[in-house]
C-alpha cells in the first residue's frame, strides 16, 4: 500500500472523528430533551446517533487506531447508548412497527461493541422466525443490510449471500457509463453490507470483483473532479473493502486537502453553513465516512 495513502488515511480518519466527538460534546446530535422523538418517522432523529455509532464501532472493532482515538469512539456510544435509554427507544420502535428494520440496524452497532438489550434481544429473535418480517418489500441493497445486522447479531435466519447480491444494481454489471450519483450510494452500500464492511470479503462473489477493479477507480475520479466528497469518500471505503487498493492515491490527496483543520469534512463544493448546529446536520454523515475510510483502509493494510 502506498504510503502516502495511509498518512492520508489516518489524518482523515483521526481528524473526522475528533470532530464528531467533538460536536456531541457540545450538544450537537442530541435527541430532544423531552425523549419525544416521534417513533413513526422512519428517518427520525435518531438516524446521526445510528451512523455515529457505526463509525465508533468500526473504529473499535479494528486494531490499527491509537488509545485516544478508542477513547474517543467509545464515548460517541456511550452517548448514543444514553439518549436511546439504553436500548429502550429501540425496543419501542421495533414492538410498535414490527416491519420497519431501523432499530435492528441501529443495535447491531452497538452490539457489536458490547451494549445488550435482552428485552430487545429476544423481540428481534421472534421477528427473525417470521414469514413476514423476511417477506417485506425492500431495496435489494438494503435487505443486505437487514441480512447482515441479523448476522452480526447472531440470529438463526442463514440468507443466501449470492442471491442477495444478485437482485442489486452492482449485482447485475451494468454498463459502467449509466450510474448516476443515487446509484453509486447504492453500489456502495452493496458492498459494505454485502462484506460487513470489509470484514468478510470473501462474501463478494468473484465476478462483482472484477467488476468493480476495473470501474471503481473511474466513478471514483468522476466524483473527484466534482468534489462530491462524501460519495468520494463512500468509493474509497469500498476499496477498503477489495482485495487489493484500485483508486488513483489522487483521491486520497484531494479528500484530505478538502478537510477543514477543524476536521469538518464538506459534504461537497457548496459553501460550509458556519453555524455550528447547521454544519453538523449538514456534514455529519460526511465525516462518519472519513472515519470508515480511513480506518478501513487502515485496517486492510495490515491484513
Amino acid at each position: 500500500m502506498n504510503p502516502a495513502v495511509l498518512g492520508d488515511a489516518h489524518r482523515l480518519a483521526t481528524r473526522a472523528l475528533e470532530w464528531l466527538h467533538t460536536a456531541h460534546e457540545q450538544g450537537h446530535g442530541a435527541l430532544p430533551p423531552d425523549g419525544g422523538a416521534d417513533l413513526s418517522d422512519p428517518d427520525n432523529a435518531y438516524k446521526p446517533i445510528g451512523e455515529c455509532a457505526l463509525a465508533a464501532s468500526l473504529v473499535l472493532r479494528e486494531t490499527v487506531s491509537g488509545p485516544t482515538e478508542r477513547e474517543r469512539a467509545r464515548v460517541l456510544l456511550d452517548f448514543g447508548w444514553q439518549q436511546l435509554r439504553q436500548g429502550e427507544l429501540l425496543y419501542e420502535r421495533q414492538f410498535r412497527h414490527m416491519l420497519l428494520s431501523d432499530p435492528l440496524e441501529t443495535y447491531l452497532h452497538f452490539h457489536r461493541s458490547g451494549y445488550r438489550h435482552p428485552a430487545l434481544d429476544e423481540l428481534l429473535s421472534g421477528l427473525d422466525g417470521l414469514r413476514a418480517t423476511h417477506a417485506v418489500e425492500t431495496m435489494p441493497n438494503r435487505r443486505l443490510a437487514i441480512a447482515n445486522a441479523r448476522h452480526v447479531i447472531g440470529l438463526g435466519s442463514r440468507p443466501d449471500w449470492d442471491a442477495l447480491a444478485a437482485a442489486t444494481w452492482l449485482g447485475a454489471r451494468p454498463e459502467p457509463w449509466a450510474i448516476d450519483w443515487t446509484t453509486g450510494y447504492s453500489v456502495t452500500h452493496t458492498v459494505f453490507h454485502l462484506t460487513d464492511w470489509g470484514a468478510l470479503p470473501e462474501r463478494l462473489p468473484a465476478p462483482l470483483r472484477e467488476y468493480l477493479a476495473a470501474w471503481l477507480p473511474v466513478w471514483a475520479d468522476i466524483w473527484r473532479e466534482t468534489g462530491q466528497w462524501d460519495l468520494l469518500g463512500e468509493l474509497l471505503i469500498v476499496d477498503a473493502c477489495l482485495p487489493e487498493p484500485v483508486c488513483d492515491p489522487q483521491n486520497w490527496e484531494q479528500l484530505v486537502a478538502a478537510q477543514r483543520a477543524d476536521g469538518l469534512l464538506p459534504r461537497d463544493l457548496d459553501p460550509v453553513d458556519e453555524d455550528p448546529e447547521r454544519a453538523f446536520k449538514d456534514n455529519e454523515h460526511t465525516a462518519v465516512v472519513g472515519v470508515l475510510a480511513g480506518t478501513l483502509t487502515l485496517a486492510r493494510a495490515l491484513r
